[in-house]
């Protein structure tokens, strides 16, 4: 051993305690210098499985290695300390902490509050609070209200919340929780009947009319109980019924009935509502606008965010809140991811520190653009900043892998949560069902047992009657070809939404059961469930299979005229099929030259294969040469364009694209397809003979 590791006995033997607590090697014992990054690595992986004294002996040697533990790392150790009620070695490592001599974020001054909070010790809870001045955010206000309420004093809990609403910090549902638990005291009790109306929002209700006198909070609590708890049109006729009663509203009920006209879809109502805001000043509070950037995000025809952001950029100071609603509002609007991302490093560059639910959006986001990389940078920092192991960021992960074709990954992330829901259950099923499509054929096919296991886990807990699980069952279900049992999951359904009929649409028209495709259309239609535009995608799809070309009008013509969608270029494509297809070659060009914006390689694809399939060369080649202007390297086209060629016995012209083909690199992709027997997956390609069992198969 190296004399520049034997500084003095009482080190050594510090480290001989290292290496028998941390079951190190002997060859990693002679060299215990180990950088921050493995140590802090270890440190976490003890953490996962309960070792704590050992993560705590781990902590001590980052500190002798001079590579001393950041904030994160003791934020990482003093939540494990709370999750495994070990509240005197939480202490321990407070002590640590001080004696760093680290500058303490409000994260880890927030989980401070919670730890002496649970075990009982409400004065050094509240002197970590009052010491934070303006580090304190709703997290330190719940987390002060809760105990006070937890630790039977109610009255300080309640003066807390009201200070809490004085100081502008809007209540969440949890704190919501926690005031609740403190309104015990006979003084305070119409409070929590009014919050939560001993679990029956109609009683609420009726303490609220039989009470002598009301004032603008009690007017504000009772709306907000009506448009948290899903009635938001009774949130709104109490509005009106407050200003009647001669009440001016403030920001909070503005926010509470913003959220209401968000969750009926009543933009109108919103937009004159805002324009009272700006007049009265509203406008400029952070609360307001994060409800309106909700609103006209969720509200807005086609999910355009024009509106969200202005109303963004006119607000004069942002926070997290607000960073976190345009954010959300981007990633809602399903095609705004990249904008997304690009909002959160400006976020971030200005010295906002997001919260998990900022982290929570950017993830989705990188998940919708099947980008884990970026999302990994992304959860390193939600590392850093102590937040990765919040149940909504380890979803986020979980789903973002899922969608990323990663479903190892997806699966170690669902299998590390610490307390599964519908959401996790959800994301992992939804992404077995999209690698059916995604993934290597052998993948797949390991994606669907896996999909039947998670399916079988879900039947175990009582989950099978959830909406969301039995959208994600039926795409997974459709996808691998067991159409029928996917039918029986829809079935089966007592609450369907637009995602579970066009869900079932999308499968019988994918396996060739048109009629059946647009017989499920109708259905939807008498029974009131609005279409979205991937509705009417399969039911395109389905009417040129069927070569319903009366019917593919009268349903493309409906999508703006009747339920106010705007056609998309896939929309167009399937029209051009259904007509080309159909035969009608020339009105498939008209409608492609009536098309309000110009026609992509989608749609001239689409024209292409028709005119091979009806041998009109002319036209065929029109396509080909519009879809190589837009995509010259697409191998497609020209093995198209050839065959259109060779089908008419123009074989020079055949060889002619061929050669081209082979001067620019271009190799159309072999066919190829698997089977399962016995466990083992099997695959084959065009031409391949390579199977130890060639000679019996084929």
């Amino acid at each position: 051993m190296s004399h520049r590791y034997l500084c003095t006995i009482s080190q050594s033997n510090y480290y001989l305690k290292i290496y028998f607590v941390c079951n190190l090697t002997y060859n990693n014992f002679i060299s215990l210098k180990i950088n921050k990054h493995s140590l802090k690595n270890r440190l976490i992986r003890q953490l996962d499985v309960g070792h704590l004294r050992h993560a705590l002996s781990t902590l001590d040697l980052m500190t002798l290695q001079n590579s001393p533990p950041d904030l994160t790392t003791y934020t990482i150790l003093l939540t494990s300390c709370i999750r495994f009620r070990n509240f005197q070695l939480g202490k321990l490592v407070h002590r640590k902490l001080i004696q760093s001599r680290l500058e303490l974020d409000s994260v880890v001054l927030n989980t401070l509050i919670s730890l002496y909070s649970k075990c009982g010790d409400t004065e050094t809870a509240r002197s970590i609070f009052e010491g934070m001045g303006n580090r304190r955010d709703l997290v330190s206000w719940n987390a002060m209200v809760s105990c006070f309420a937890n630790n039977s004093m109610e009255l300080q809990a309640m003066w807390t919340f009201l200070d809490m609403l004085e100081l502008g910090f809007y209540p969440n549902e949890y704190c919501f929780t926690a005031v609740i638990r403190a309104c015990s005291n006979s003084n305070y009790s119409w409070v929590g009947e009014i919050i939560y109306g001993n679990g029956d929002l109609g009683s609420a209700y009726k303490v609220f009319e039989k009470m002598p006198e009301r004032n603008l909070v009690t007017w504000t609590l009772m709306i907000t109980r009506f448009a948290q708890l899903g009635c938001a049109r009774d949130a709104i006729d109490l509005f009106v019924d407050m200003e009647l009663s001669g009440f001016a509203p403030d920001r909070f009920t503005y926010s509470s009935v913003f959220s209401a006209c968000t969750e009926l879809g009543l933009l109108a109502l919103g937009k004159q509502l805002h324009s009272r805001v700006i007049r009265f000043r509203f406008a400029l509070d952070v609360c307001v606008g994060c409800s309106l950037v909700n609103m006209y995000a969720k509200c807005t025809a086609d999910g355009l965010v024009d509106d969200s952001r202005k109303t963004f950029d006119r607000m004069p100071a942002h926070n997290v809140m607000s960073w976190t609603a345009i954010i959300t509002a981007y990633v809602q609007s399903g095609e705004c991811d990249k904008e997304a991302i690009e909002l959160f490093y400006r976020m971030i560059s200005g010295q906002i520190r997001p919260n998990q639910f900022s982290i929570s959006s950017v993830l989705k986001a990188c998940g919708n653009l099947s980008d884990p990389y970026i999302g990994e940078e992304v959860y390193g920092y939600a590392m850093k900043l102590g937040l990765a192991l919040v149940n909504c960021v380890q979803h986020s992960v979980s789903s973002m892998y899922a969608k990323s074709g990663r479903m190892e990954d997806a699966q170690k992330a669902f299998d590390f949560l610490f307390e599964k829901n519908l959401i996790s259950y959800n994301a992992i099923v939804d992404g077995y069902a999209k690698n059916m499509d995604l993934l290597s054929g052998a993948a797949s096919i390991g994606a669907m047992s896996k999909g039947e296991q998670i399916h079988g886990r879900l039947l175990k807990e009582g989950f099978e009657s959830n909406q969301c699980i039995c959208n994600a069952l039926i795409s997974m279900y459709s996808r691998c070809g067991n159409i029928e049992v996917a039918f029986q999951v829809f079935d089966q359904m007592e609450d369907r939404n637009v995602i579970s009929w066009t869900s079932m649409i999308t499968g019988f028209a994918k396996h060739g059961f048109a009629a059946r495709a647009l017989e499920m259309f109708r259905k939807m239609l008498e029974k009131g469930t609005k279409p979205n535009k991937i509705t009417f995608v399969a039911v395109l799809s389905a009417c040129s299979h069927l070569g319903m070309i009366s019917e593919g009008w009268k349903h493309i013509n409906s999508m703006y005229e009747v339920h106010g969608i705007v056609p998309r270029m896939e929309h167009y494509a399937r029209m051009v099929d259904l007509l080309g297809w159909s035969g009608l070659l020339v009105e498939a060009m008209e409608f492609i030259n009536s098309m309000p914006v110009m026609a992509d390689a989608l749609v001239w694809r689409s024209l292409l294969g028709a005119c091979r399939a009806h041998g009109n060369t002319e036209l065929g080649k029109h396509a080909a040469e519009m879809i190589l202007e837009q995509e010259p390297d697409d191998p497609a086209a020209y093995i198209l364009l050839s065959n259109l060629h060779a089908s008419a016995g123009q074989w020079r012209d055949m060889v002619k694209i061929r050669k081209s083909m082979k001067e620019r690199n271009l190799i159309k992709e072999a066919g190829h397809s698997w089977i399962e027997v016995e466990n083992m997956v099997h695959g084959f390609h065009v031409g391949d003979t390579s199977h130890p069992q060639a000679r019996e198969i084929y």
